[in-house]
């Protein structure tokens, strides 16, 4: 549904699925977004994601669940694997405990290409283009922007500034101030999409090798290569960035050899084309708004990986803003309010969420393997599989399909 009647015009820094998800929302809503991207081209790349209920009710509302599509397919399987190559059942990431809908395994570019399909032409999109300082009084907000290609810059006014622009986020540390907002988990994950399965394994298969300290993933696919995830601990973030991905990645699963399974996905990784590897953060704020800014997204809250909830949070933070400046005309501070307070329960909860799911993802110590084996087996059998959420993450992991952009 569409409000034709002119509301605002926004900025909206940075075109990830939080950023598009935005910019359509207002769009919608009768508002004149304005996206600007540091890259020089929209990305059409990316690796697994899931999108759980809270996304795809949003999505199903802003026209795009089609568009997104799903790859997810029943014959999915998981093994866990050890550096021998010996296979055992294993988990789908997909089936959690609990949860009633199975969510859709995507890449993250089938989400930004279904959001981004379902833009109106009209909405003004501006590449290698960063903001540089920001400003605000009672009437707009004054952004310079800076055209990294050009070397142009211009200030402009707007009635609403939306930052979207990840867990580093430049928008952040121009109205928020240098406050350290990064929480590290003192962990590192390094991912890639395959082009290919990996060799004694079906299109269909993933696996899972879990060790104290370190684990390597699969996720598979219906109709495409799985895409690879390491995830690792560490006592030292800045050493882990001093080298090499791929040299951190293998001391990080030394001094043992690989083996060959193992080396086979080191040299993967080390060969793809594009690869992901940073430090695992939580953002943490008191608020996500000030004035007329306001953080959606990685910005303002990045649940990260393990909670699988990056993109349906994104999804839905951004339809919801949109709807609350809808139900609040004329009235911004009481909009952005209502926004963030249905939101932060939410995401609180998803936040405390990826802690407990890093113990399944990567296990810290022995003790923390052992008690992650005995949860697998569990969540196997059909009688105890559903009452593990409850162990594992207090009210299970219903509060994954909740709808929370739904007013």
């Amino acid at each position: 549904m569409t409000d034709t009647a002119r509301q605002g015009r926004a900025l909206v820094v940075g075109l990830g699925i939080a950023g598009i998800a935005t910019a359509l929302r207002l769009r919608q809503v009768g508002w004149e977004p304005v996206l600007v991207e540091r890259a020089a081209a929209r990305r059409s790349s990316g690796y697994f994601i899931m999108l759980f209920g809270a996304g795809v009710a949003s999505a199903r509302r802003l026209g795009v669940l089609d568009a997104i599509g799903d790859r997810n397919h029943p014959e999915l399987v998981g093994y866990e694997v050890n550096r021998a190559g010996r296979r055992t059942p294993g988990m789908n990431p997909a089936d959690l405990p609990g949860v009633v809908t199975r969510p859709r395994q995507l890449l993250r570019g089938d989400v930004e290409r279904g959001l981004f399909s379902a833009l109106p032409d009209d909405v003004e999109i501006r590449y290698s283009t960063v903001p540089t300082r920001i400003t605000q009084d009672d009437s707009a907000a004054e952004v310079t922007l800076h055209d990294t290609a050009s070397g142009a810059t211009v200030t402009e006014r707007f009635d609403l500034v939306v930052g979207a622009d990840g867990m580093r986020s430049t928008v952040r540390s121009l109205v928020f101030g240098p406050q350290e907002y990064l929480h590290p988990l003192n962990y590192m994950i390094g991912a890639t999409a395959l082009d290919a399965p990996i060799e004694g394994f079906g299109l269909h298969d993933g696996l899972i090798l879990a060790e104290p300290g370190r684990s390597a993933w699969t996720f598979p696919f219906a109709d495409h290569p799985p895409s690879l995830l390491f995830s690792y601990s560490t006592d030292d973030i800045d050493a882990e960035f001093a080298r090499p991905p791929i040299e951190s990645i293998r001391a990080a699963f030394g001094p043992q050899p690989a083996g060959p399974l193992l080396e086979n996905l080191f040299t993967r990784f080390e060969q793809a084309p594009e690869s992901l590897y940073d430090a695992v953060h939580q953002v943490k704020m008191p608020s996500w708004h000030r004035g007329r800014v306001v953080l959606v997204g990685d910005a303002a809250w990045c649940v990260t990986l393990y909670a699988g909830m990056g993109a349906s949070s994104g999804i839905a933070g951004g339809e919801l803003l949109g709807t609350m400046l809808q139900r609040h005309p004329g009235d911004l501070p009481g909009a952005l309010r209502a926004w963030e307070a249905r939101m932060r329960p939410f995401i609180d909860t998803e936040q405390d969420s990826a802690l407990i799911m890093r113990r399944l993802f990567t296990p810290r110590d022995r003790k923390e393997q052992i008690v992650r084996t005995a949860m697998l087996r569990l969540m196997r059998r059909p009688v105890l599989g559903p009452a593990m959420g409850k162990i594992m993450n207090g009210p299970d992991f219903t509060n994954k399909e909740l709808d929370v952009a739904a007013v």
